[in-house]
């Protein structure tokens, strides 16, 4: 999975802080999506993934016009419960007027958990609706 930092991936845009940079949350919701990405073509007709659970280490601001690449691997299956461990990396691709490390094609802008529950989409989305109504 991999995004080029925009405006709208900012802490400011987030509300998680007040420096154009990648947010903390738009990280996770990359880690997250690469996460879906990694088992989507293994799931069965009717099935998707819930997220239950997350843990973020986010170590390296990326500015806007960064690309960042995050990718997923899935390291443990207990029932219908996945976890994966994410890296997102900066693709070498930063802003001219950027500062950082000339040459350094491999900088780690997070790393992380992600664990993610498999569900059946219309029972899932039923008993949401249900909870809603009561």
């Amino acid at each position: 999975m991999s995004a080029v930092v925009g405006d709208e991936d900012t802490a400011i845009r987030a509300g998680s802080g007040d420096v154009p940079v990648l947010a903390t949350p738009r990280l996770l919701a990359l880690a997250e999506a690469a996460s879906v990405a990694a088992i989507s073509p293994q799931l069965a007709p009717g099935m998707t993934s819930v997220g239950t659970a997350a843990s973020l280490e986010h170590r390296r601001a990326s500015p806007v016009g960064t690309e960042v690449v995050v990718e997923a691997e899935l390291t443990e299956v207990d029932g219908r419960r996945l976890v994966f461990s994410f890296i997102a990396r900066e693709s070498g691709h930063r802003p001219a007027d950027a500062p950082g490390d000339e040459g350094d094609e491999d900088r780690v802008v997070g790393a992380g958990t992600v664990e993610r529950v498999l569900v059946d989409r219309e029972a899932f989305l039923a008993r949401a609706e249900a909870a809603h109504r009561s």
